[in-house]
């Protein structure tokens, strides 16, 4: 299934089937840098093969600010991205995203050419992505990967309950390495306990915008 799309302000995609926003009314790319960048203390990090994976492809802008810090921080080798996407978007409708981002359409050219041709699993000569359609529910227990680093990304979890489940969480930190980290826009209380649940040391951090409040954490040695 493909997503279902208004578009605000002529600019910024809003899901019809969540009824959420893809990204920040008041600055998407912001948003993602602050939030997911900044959260998993990227670009500090980054080595070659370092993994990011993500819970929501949506727009990929979020693939495109990580490729755009690992290029500008002069990383030699590959960056690694994996998304789980149950709705994905045409890649005209990405593109028409990114027009409020002209930093990015340079950089997203080559990823757009690849996605539109039905490629989910994009290579560059410093990138391999993959997105992973289908329900996450069904499709991150059997994946073989473990990231370094998590984008939390899905809808609201008061409108996109699924993507927030307990359940679900405990696979992300399955799938996390140790010492590995993860970030989220939200503060929700069950998310916070859920990934507490999941084997991560969770931290309440500064939002973006009017967000007071957001996310992070580091996976735990196993005792």
């Amino acid at each position: 299934m493909q997503a279902e799309l208004d578009w605000r302000d002529g600019t910024i995609p809003v899901s019809t089937r969540f009824d959420d926003p893809y990204f920040s009314l008041t600055g998407g790319l912001a948003e993602t840098r602050h939030v997911f960048l900044d959260g998993n203390g990227l670009p500090a990090r980054f080595r070659d093969g370092f993994h990011i994976a993500e819970l929501g492809f949506g727009t990929g802008l979020n693939l495109l600010a990580a490729l755009m810090a690992w290029r500008a921080a002069g990383v030699a080798g590959k960056l690694r991205f994996t998304s789980f996407e149950g709705f994905p978007m045409r890649a005209d409708d990405m593109a028409r995203a990114h027009a409020a981002f002209p930093e990015v359409q340079q950089i997203a050219a080559p990823i757009l050419a690849q996605w539109e041709a039905g490629a989910r699993r994009i290579v560059l000569d410093d990138l391999e992505a993959e997105v992973i359609v289908g329900d996450v529910r069904e499709t991150l227990r059997p994946w073989a990967g473990v990231a370094d680093a998590w984008f939390l990304d899905g809808f609201s979890p008061a409108k996109n309950p699924e993507m927030w489940a307990e359940d679900l969480l405990d696979e992300v930190g399955r799938h996390t390495c140790a010492g590995g980290t993860f970030a989220t826009y939200t503060a929700a209380g069950h998310v916070r306990r859920s990934l507490e649940a999941a084997g991560f040391a969770v931290s309440r951090q500064p939002g973006f915008g009017t967000k007071r409040h957001m996310s992070t954490g580091y996976r735990k040695e196993q005792e």
